[in-house]
């Protein structure tokens, strides 16, 4: 693991043929569909490639972390699988206005998507009220899907003050959301 932290890539490659058998098996088993198992495998490994700086030996095998990686990615998929409607909200090239709000699954109605749309858009509108440095680092998370180091990276802010901004927003973005529900 420490020199997969270094980057070492033929280390790397050792692990996954010695794990990837059973973790895409574990993984199989709770989805229940090969092409699911085999992104939530490839989305295991990348984490696995990121954070092995993070692996402590002292706290488990490799083996039990990287299985703990991998359940925590599979119950991301399955929970996904259970909504009935996902709300999109990219932005527009000028970043103001949403382009699309929600695609709608067969199951909802036009009530049901309509009161999706208007809760993506007010989030959306109360989201661009925060302060910039803390919308800035909020979108990178969410919607570019980066991590917190990532974004101190692209930022070139220390990666506590990312964590803090981010924190404090979303604290901020719930607070608007519950006082806009209250109205």
């Amino acid at each position: 693991m420490a020199r997969i932290a270094r980057s070492d890539q033929a280390a790397f490659s050792g692990l996954y043929d010695r794990l990837s058998g059973p973790l895409y098996s574990l993984a199989l088993k709770m989805l229940g569909d090969a092409a699911e198992a085999q992104d939530v495998l490839q989305e295991a490994c990348l984490q696995i490639w990121r954070r092995a700086s993070s692996y402590d030996p002292t706290k488990s095998s490799v083996f039990s972390w990287s299985v703990i990686i991998l359940r925590s990615r599979v119950i991301d998929r399955l929970r996904s699988r259970g909504r009935r409607l996902r709300v999109i909200v990219p932005l527009d090239q000028s970043g103001d206005e949403p382009i699309e709000v929600s695609v709608a699954s067969t199951t909802e109605n036009a009530s049901d998507t309509a009161q999706k749309n208007d809760e993506a858009s007010r989030v959306r509108s109360i989201l661009n009220q925060l302060p910039t440095e803390q919308r800035e680092a909020i979108e990178l998370a969410f919607f570019s899907d980066l991590t917190h180091h990532e974004i101190a990276a692209r930022l070139a802010q220390p990666l506590g003050t990312v964590k803090a901004r981010i924190r404090r927003g979303l604290l901020r973005l719930r607070d608007a959301v519950q006082t806009t529900q209250l109205v």
